[in-house]
């Protein structure tokens, strides 16, 4: 709940330190003495649009400080907390601050820690619930009024929101699927043929370097053919060079012994002999590696044509052929396998449907009693608070199927006919201020055990009522206090003898300083403001004892 607020250099405010408490806590003032600054300052806090008027003329800034307090910080308050990483201690007071600059601009912060004002709107709605003249928000938002009927139902949607993400996770498998069958099923042809195009090339990862390096050595024996048969011719015959080598040792041999010098030469010879020997060798080895058959040249440079050309075809590497041909299988086999497997996930997918169409169909089942209920109950304030011939209604609409989603299959809106035989309407199309505010009211009386925010202000619902009518307003805001907080701005004496606490807001002006003030009256104070409220400028004895008796009879 609120507990502090604090307000610095907001309009005619110069400085105000506000204490609250649980219960009912009422504003009281003349017209005019500045109600709506509290409720703006209040508002900055809670994310509203920061305007630079608000400013107090002459000061450079301004600022607003909310604390909240809870026994143990709400699921919903700690959820949006969490996602947006703000930490929180346990037991320690949720502080709001929000600094708004004269030449514009603003920051806010939680707990000291800088924020953006779309975080402190998303807590607002958790944090205060705000009734006015002009609402346009919480009960009056249809977009609220399947949660409250499922709360005052005491109905979980969690079930259904369960498993409507199952029926949708099994509707996109089979989407895809029969996508993929599909798409399959179109190239099927084209498999096929591309499929016997590969399996009759058949073609083997590594074979295109193999076959580009045989092309290269044949390619190359064919440039030196003419070279190494000269060179054969040269090393080869008897009238080689080699041959009269290999005489001329022979017949050195005969007569090396007569002379060392003849030994030195027939050493040399042999020497030559053999390097000559070596030399025809290699000649001979390398001829035969260099040599080449035009027909196996043609048969390499036909089958890289093929393996490059299929390649450039199917837009890859030509070694990535063969993960090809398991790709192209793969893809037939689906189309083989397809139906089956369509089959499996048309009956998940029906199944995953059924489950959620019963489930949702039970809590829709559960709206329109609860909405029954609910009427009823509603129907019951509105007599005392002037509204007897008014009407109220929770419509549970059942939408089409492209609109059913996690929370069911429900619109729910709640409508509103002011005049016997009119229609019914939403709220805000046919209700005035003030009735809007008490039909809200009415509302938040038959919703009071479902909860809300952790304080709930209404601000001047009684506008243009009184005698019976306030005293019912009064009796009711007090019933929507107790166990939690509200504040009510108020014009009624019979509204505000009901407050545990009693703020006054004032006016004051010195010279051409003009400042609000909002004190918390006693019990003598709150004698005093009820007598004024009840008689107008001058308070009489009559308005005292009628004040009095205001305040006995609560």
């Amino acid at each position: 709940m609120l507990t502090r607020l604090a307000i610095r250099n907001i309009v005619l405010i110069e400085a105000l330190d506000l204490d609250f408490s649980a219960g009912l806590g009422v504003l009281t003032g003349e017209t005019g003495a500045g109600k709506s600054i509290l409720l703006d300052a209040l508002g900055l806090v809670l994310g509203n649009r920061a305007d630079s008027a608000l400013v107090r003329a002459g000061e450079d800034q301004a600022s607003v400080t909310a604390s909240f307090e809870f026994d143990r910080l709400p699921p919903p308050i700690r959820a949006v907390l969490a996602e947006a990483e703000v930490d929180v201690e346990p037991g320690e007071p949720l502080l709001v601050k929000r600094r708004l600059k004269a030449d514009g601009g603003s920051k806010a912060f939680i707990n000291d820690q800088p924020v953006g004002a779309a975080l402190l709107r998303e807590l607002a709605a958790h944090l205060v619930e705000l009734h006015g003249q002009h609402d346009d928000r919480g009960l009056v938002n249809p977009r609220g009024h399947r949660l409250l009927l499922d709360r005052f139902a005491g109905a979980d949607a969690a079930g259904v929101e369960t498993a409507w993400h199952a029926w949708r996770a099994a509707q996109e498998a089979l989407d895809m699927a029969r996508s993929a069958v599909s798409q399959a099923s179109a190239d099927r042809d084209l498999l096929l043929a591309h499929l016997a195009e590969l399996t009759a090339l058949e073609p083997v990862q590594g074979e295109e370097a193999e076959l580009a390096e045989a092309r290269a050595t044949m390619q190359k024996g064919e440039r030196l053919s003419g070279d190494l048969a000269e060179l054969q011719h040269l090393w080869a015959g008897s009238d080689s060079a080699l041959a009269s080598l290999r005489s001329a040792a022979r017949r050195l041999d005969r007569i090396a012994a007569e002379h060392p010098l003849l030994s030195e030469a027939l050493a040399a010879l042999d020497r030559a002999v053999i390097e000559g020997s070596e030399a025809e060798d290699k000649l001979v080895r390398a001829a035969d590696a260099l040599s080449h058959d035009p027909a196996a040249l043609d048969r390499i440079e036909t089958r890289l044509f093929e393996l490059r050309a299929a390649a450039r075809k199917h837009q890859c590497q030509v070694d990535d052929l063969p993960h090809k041909m398991r790709e192209m299988r793969s893809a037939l086999d689906l189309i083989e396998s397809g139906e089956a497997g369509l089959a499996a996930l048309e009956a998940a997918a029906q199944a995953a449907g059924d489950a959620y169409r019963a489930k949702a169909s039970a809590l829709s089942a559960q709206r329109i009693a609860a909405a029954i209920r609910l009427d009823t109950a509603v129907a019951a304030e509105l007599a005392p608070l002037k509204l007897d011939a008014a009407r109220f209604q929770t419509s549970v609409r059942q939408l089409p199927e492209e609109r059913w989603g996690p929370a069911g299959i429900d619109a729910v809106e709640f409508l509103i006919s002011t005049n016997p035989g009119a229609d019914f309407a939403p709220l805000t199309k046919i209700a005035s201020g003030g009735e809007l505010s008490r039909f809200i009211l009415a509302l938040k009386v038959a919703l009071a055990e479902q909860g809300g925010a952790a304080t709930i202000i209404f601000d001047e619902i009684d506008r243009g009522v009184g005698g019976a009518v306030a005293s019912a307003i009064g009796e009711r805001l007090a019933r929507l206090a107790d166990g939690g907080q509200l504040l009510a701005v108020t014009h009624s004496p019979q509204v505000a003898a009901r407050g545990g606490q009693h703020y006054v807001i004032a006016k004051s002006s010195e010279g051409t300083v003009t400042r609000t003030s909002v004190h918390l009256l006693d019990a003598g104070g709150r004698q005093e403001e009820i007598a004024r409220m009840l008689s107008g400028a001058e308070v009489t004895p009559e308005a005292r004892a009628q004040a009095d008796r205001l305040l006995e009879g609560v």
